[in-house]
């Protein structure tokens, strides 16, 4: 990939294994761990005190770091004249290292973690595990956190909430946080659901940690944000012609028409110089009645698609909206392939092969990018685990771009990188707007994007239009909203890093 003058650093998810190392190679540099802990601790009173007037808290400190943590934060609040009680989850004889200093410096009350400890709260600090748990919460912090949610007490997370799988986003027992402070990058587990949801809003504090350990780290998961693919985003030249900007190819179905139009439309909204429908004879009045900028090519059979081919000026294509499931399908997906251009399958173009998978993998050989939700991608691929786990698993598997959809779409490329989609609202839940986002990343791949950031920046191109337009959103929304997104796209370029 190539670099880019907006840094994606900034864009990076560090899992367990990279925040530990981020934490040794801080303490190496000679950061000690009271130092990160003053920080960490130091930054969550302060996000505390910008949104709450001060009141009765509890802070729920762990035996490791993240309780360390939880001492300076009831320590920063007490100083500042808040009520505040400590409840310490097993025996204060477990603690050790920097965590045991904090504990040593505090002066107030102390109890031990259980429902009663809650008594009088009207806030909840959980530094009980953070990301370092790897197991279900049990015990007295499953109950006393699911308390502090039935009773409504708000509950600031540090790090993650306790019972969020920091690298999966997975549910293991916690209760939903209104707000949590992690430090250095996000964990994926903020991103992913339903981790998202019980995090509630993330605020990343820096803690003092170099951006340069970040890089040496190596990451391969981000938060798909501009500053991954700006840079690469195509725009035209003061020369540039309709061929010149690409072509896009979109193999439209019968009856089903709407899908490959909107997907058509979409492709040409993302910038592609021309646009064209191939349909079948029988459609071929609806599709050229109701494309106005868009051509439509009538083919009845694969020799008539592979006969289209020859023109070298498409440079992307995209098959599966409304194509249908079937024989032909297979056909024309293969034939597509096979002259290894720049390819988007999506929905029946991805389910046609559900009975022989093996045989899509071993046929993509040039650059392509699958566009599956859950239940098409169960019908092709049998990778278990988690979202990012499966994600990879199946860009691996296939050698193409992998958009595994939902509301935390995942965009992974055979090479292990992964971004995760945090931008889309629950209005993009309707008919058609997956085939608006199959004709996003044909239009960028038409231009000459790499499947991997022509993916990433359609599915946040594709939120962002959502978004622009609000409550009310149909499929055929979308296209029209993509000029305004480039707007803010072009902005942000112009303002540079």
């Amino acid at each position: 990939m190539a670099e880019s003058a907006f840094d994606a650093n900034h864009c990076a998810l560090l899992d367990r294994a990279r925040t530990r190392e981020a934490d040794r190679r801080a303490v190496a540099a000679g950061t000690s761990i009271e130092q990160l802990m003053l920080r960490a601790g130091d930054a969550v009173a302060l996000q505390i005190e910008r949104r709450w007037a001060a009141r009765p808290v509890v802070v729920l400190c762990g035996p490791g770091n993240n309780g360390g943590d939880g001492w300076v934060v009831a320590r920063r609040l007490a100083e500042r004249g808040w009520p505040v009680r400590v409840a310490l989850l097993g025996p204060r004889e477990r603690l050790g290292g920097a965590a045991r200093q904090q504990a040593d410096r505090w002066q107030g009350s102390l109890e031990p973690v259980g429902p009663g400890s809650l008594d009088g709260a009207a806030l909840v600090v959980d530094a009980l595990f953070g990301a370092g748990l790897g197991r279900a919460l049990d015990g007295a912090a499953l109950e006393t956190l699911a308390a502090a949610h039935t009773r409504r007490i708000p509950i600031v997370a540090i790090d993650v909430p306790s019972g969020v799988d920091g690298d999966t986003g997975e549910d293991l027992g916690a209760a939903p946080a209104v707000l949590t402070v992690t430090f250095v990058r996000k964990r994926p587990g903020h991103l992913l659901l339903p981790g998202r949801v019980l995090c509630g809003e993330v605020v990343v504090a820096d803690i003092g940690i170099a951006d340069s350990i970040v890089t040496a780290l190596a990451p391969d998961a981000f938060e798909n944000d501009p500053r991954l693919w700006i840079d690469a985003l195509p725009g035209p030249g003061i020369a540039d012609h309709k061929y010149s900007r690409g072509h896009a190819l979109i193999v439209g179905g019968h009856p089903l028409t709407g899908a490959a139009r909107m997907a058509a439309r979409a492709a040409a909204r993302a910038g592609a110089g021309l646009t064209t429908i191939a349909a079948p004879s029988a459609a071929w009045p609806i599709y050229a009645a109701t494309s106005q900028s868009v051509m439509v090519a009538p083919i009845d059979t694969t020799d008539d698609l592979a006969r289209l081919l020859t023109d070298r000026r498409i440079s992307s294509i995209l098959i599966g909206p409304g194509a249908g499931v079937g024989a032909e399908t297979r056909a024309r997906v293969l034939a597509i392939l096979e002259t290894r251009r720049p390819t988007v399958l999506d929905a029946d173009a991805i389910s046609a092969f559900s009975d022989d998978p093996a045989s899509l993998w071993q046929a993509i050989r040039g650059p392509c990018v699958l566009t599956p939700h859950e239940g098409e991608y169960r019908r092709v691929f049998d990778c278990g685990g988690g979202k990012l786990r499966r994600a990879r698993g199946a860009a691996a598997a296939s050698g193409a771009v992998i958009v595994l959809k939902g509301a935390d779409t995942v965009v992974a490329a055979p090479d292990g990188r992964v971004a995760i989609n945090a931008n889309a609202p629950p209005n993009l839940a309707t008919a058609g707007a997956g085939d608006v986002l199959g004709g996003l990343v044909a239009g960028l791949l038409a231009q000459g994007m790499d499947p991997w950031r022509a993916a990433a920046a359609a599915v946040w191109m594709h939120g962002a239009a959502a978004n622009a337009f609000g409550p009310g959103l149909i499929a055929e929304d979308l296209p029209e909203r993509i000029p305004g997104v480039w707007r803010r796209l072009h902005r942000l370029r112009s303002r540079g890093p």
